[in-house]
């Protein structure tokens, strides 16, 4: 009986993913028409970029606490495993969030100093303001909230049922499949959200640890959007820097924002096959 109560209650991991993924979209669904109604009912309506950002702010916060709770109880209940084991561990990993976080901002870095060396873009000054700040908390929670469902949850899960790659290959093509509504989504930009998705999960399949990724992630949307004035993933930011766009929208990524871009295609796939090489020789004997 005691071997039975530690057991996940559902056996097989994909079977989990998928049922998790299930109810997350449906608390998503309800999350977003509670917080529509909310917002008429306080009358809150963004009349500038700040405005917004605070709306966005607020809005994703309330999602990554929820978000965090189900998947705590799913955990708990179906799983039978605790919150912090899908990957919380911080030592031994403090390595690997430093590289996620100065890899994605140094992926940007490049690629912006491409673009502007190309003519594709050009800034014309630069705002101290609250989005600053708010951006910080903005991006934590949208990085926690993600990479705590597709990588610590949904990944997790499949590599129980499947080999690294498939699992891979799976939770990259739903990490993709969520951002198709979003605004300006192109062919090319959903090609770069897989590539992401790999990206993202590169670490994961070796050390089941969530840092690299959350890291990644933060640094990515936050110096993207909040500091270079990108939109992210065709979500308009109020960026500190001010971007003019000049370029064609295969190169600059267009109203999607340089995840859209050609560009960021080539720089992940370079930064993908160097992690690989990296983690799966430092991580051999996984």
């Amino acid at each position: 009986m005691k071997n039975d109560l530690q057991n996940p209650l559902i056996p097989t991991g994909w079977l989990r993913a998928l049922i998790y993924f299930i109810i997350i979209m449906l608390a998503e669904f309800g999350l977003h028409k509670g917080g529509i109604y909310l917002m008429d009912v306080l009358h809150w309506q963004a009349t500038n970029d700040d405005d917004q950002l605070l709306q966005l702010t607020f809005s994703f916060s309330i999602n990554c606490a929820a978000i965090v709770l189900i998947t705590l109880l799913i955990r708990k209940f179906i799983d039978r495993k605790s919150f912090l084991s899908l990957g919380f561990s911080f030592k031994g990993y403090s390595n690997e969030a430093a590289i996620g976080f100065c890899a994605s901002a140094a992926l940007l870095g490049i690629g912006t100093l491409l673009l502007i060396a190309t003519g594709a873009i050009f800034y014309t000054g630069f705002d101290f303001s609250l989005s600053l700040l708010s951006g910080v908390i903005l991006m934590i929670a949208v990085a926690i909230s993600e990479e705590v469902i597709f990588r610590g949850y949904i990944l997790s899960n499949l590599l129980l049922s499947a080999n690294r790659w498939i699992a891979l290959s799976i939770s990259s093509a739903i990490f993709a499949l969520v951002h198709l509504g979003n605004p300006g989504i192109s062919a090319l930009a959903i090609i770069n959200i897989i590539i992401a998705g790999f990206l993202l999960g590169l670490n994961y399949i070796y050390t089941k640890n969530l840092w690299f990724s959350i890291f990644f992630h933060f640094s990515w949307n936050y110096f993207q959007g909040t500091i270079l004035g990108y939109k992210v993933s065709g979500l308009p930011m109020s960026g500190g820097l001010h971007q003019m766009v000049a370029g064609s929208d295969v190169w600059t990524g267009g109203s999607f924002g340089f995840e859209g871009s050609l560009l960021c295609t080539l720089l992940m796939l370079v930064c993908f096959f160097i992690f690989m090489y990296f983690f799966s020789t430092r991580y051999r004997q996984k």
